[in-house]
């Protein structure tokens, strides 16, 4: 299996006002089926960017949960971690708000965007429609640097981007929450994370 960085949420326990990190336990069996090894990242910058180095991943994987601005100590995290798996090349993928880390970071701005949350809906890649999940209330309806849009919903709000150049991808759906995980999705994490491992 091919080892990858995962980042996680921040959960502040409302009972002891802990700020904990957390994953959806779904990506386990999501990413087992695509036959990759989630090394999960702490919302630390150096026990991160150390973590990763000692892992050998292969891979980063940006994960959803808490918008951009609300946990500082994730927006650090995930810049520097960018930043780390840019400069060794290595594959980039972000859901949902790791998608809107990528734009963020490449100099685009969220927008508020409605209808978007707990439903499903169709996305186009050039000639092909794919419904997919959506959970997110902010967007984009363009690319931004090197970003383009590469999947579109029918209102125009851009459900995935890629790298023109590298292997960095940005899609706004959670493949981990499909009851029945979707062959395509397994098939294009495969492909992104073990064609460039």
């Amino acid at each position: 299996m091919t080892p990858i960085a995962i980042t996680q949420r921040v959960v502040i326990d409302p009972n002891h006002g802990e700020r904990r990190d957390a994953l959806d336990q779904r990506w386990w069996s999501f990413l087992a089926a695509c036959r990759l090894l989630p090394v999960p990242m702490p919302n630390a910058p150096e026990p991160a960017l150390m973590l990763a180095e000692r892992a050998g991943v292969r891979g980063l994987l940006l994960t959803g949960g808490d918008d951009i601005g609300r946990t500082p100590e994730r927006d650090e995290t995930e810049g520097r971690l960018i930043s780390w798996a840019e400069e060794r090349d290595l594959p980039i993928l972000g859901v949902c708000r790791g998608m809107q880390m990528l734009l963020t970071l490449a100099g685009a701005t969220l927008e508020p965007v409605s209808g978007h949350v707990a439903v499903r809906h169709a996305v186009r890649f050039g000639d092909e429609m794919v419904e997919v999940n959506s959970y997110h209330g902010l967007g984009v309806r363009a690319g931004a640097g090197a970003l383009e849009a590469w999947g579109v919903a029918e209102d125009g709000v851009v459900e995935a981007v890629r790298h023109r150049c590298r292997p960095i991808v940005g899609i706004l759906w959670h493949p981990e929450r499909e009851a029945t995980f979707s062959p395509r999705d397994v098939a294009f994490f495969k492909s992104l994370f073990k064609d460039h491992a």
